[in-house]
């Protein structure tokens, strides 16, 4: 599909939903997320662009209140945990495999009709980056740097829908792991982000943005 102009976003509209939205940090408990809206906001999550094309990544939606719950007092006894409409668990992948490669490749014959062997290349590429290469040894920090790019594109997408979220990194992976049994799963905890809402009382909805000049923090060459 190609976007037409005038079906394209006003760059004034853009701009406009990104200086509305903030870190939320008082959720209004009782005004949940239409399901259209958040069945688009788990796409986004989908369709979101990583290294390699490889999608080293889980999104795990905590509905259960009750775990929530259980999973407040590990994050600093944040509200937002219990009060947005969702809360979402980012996991990031606990190592790169041949198998991983392997599922890329499958999946890229099936979408695109191309012979896996065409793509023998590439696979040779990113084994000899992540699987076999210097970078393996921090694969972790790789992975997360992956879950970021997930993060913003689902925070960004959310403002465009007027749905405010927080993204939470004060809270204790190996409690989180443990609660939602991931000790022994081939992904962790890495972010956490809230989403819905924002409450009348959240005294920062009203506060100024607060960010340097474009002059000292763009530089063309």
């Amino acid at each position: 599909m190609t976007l037409a102009p005038e079906d394209t976003l006003a760059p004034d509209d853009l701009l406009s939903a990104l200086r509305w939205r903030y870190a939320t940090k008082t959720f209004a408990a009782d005004r949940p997320i239409a399901p259209e809206l958040w069945a688009a906001l788990e796409q986004t999550l989908v369709l979101s662009p990583s290294s390699y094309g490889l999608q080293p990544w889980r999104f795990l939606v905590i509905d259960d209140p009750a775990l929530r719950a259980e999973l407040r007092p590990h994050s600093w006894n944040q509200s937002q945990i219990t009060d947005a409409s969702h809360l979402v668990v980012f996991l990031a992948q606990r190592s790169i495999t041949e198998a991983d490669l392997e599922r890329l490749i499958s999946a890229t014959s099936d979408t695109r009709g191309v012979a896996p062997e065409q793509l023998a290349g590439y696979r040779e590429l990113m084994a000899k980056d992540l699987v076999h290469g210097p970078r393996s040894a921090t694969i972790a920090t790789w992975a997360s740097n992956q879950l970021y790019i997930a993060l913003g594109t689902f925070m960004t997408a959310a403002a465009l829908l007027g749905v405010d979220t927080c993204p939470i990194e004060g809270f204790s992976p190996p409690d989180y792991d443990r609660i939602l049994g991931l000790e022994t799963s081939p992904y962790r905890s890495a972010v956490v982000c809230a989403a819905g809402y924002r409450s009348a009382e959240d005294k920062y909805a009203t506060l100024a943005k607060v960010r340097y000049p474009a002059s000292e923090l763009i530089e063309h060459r």
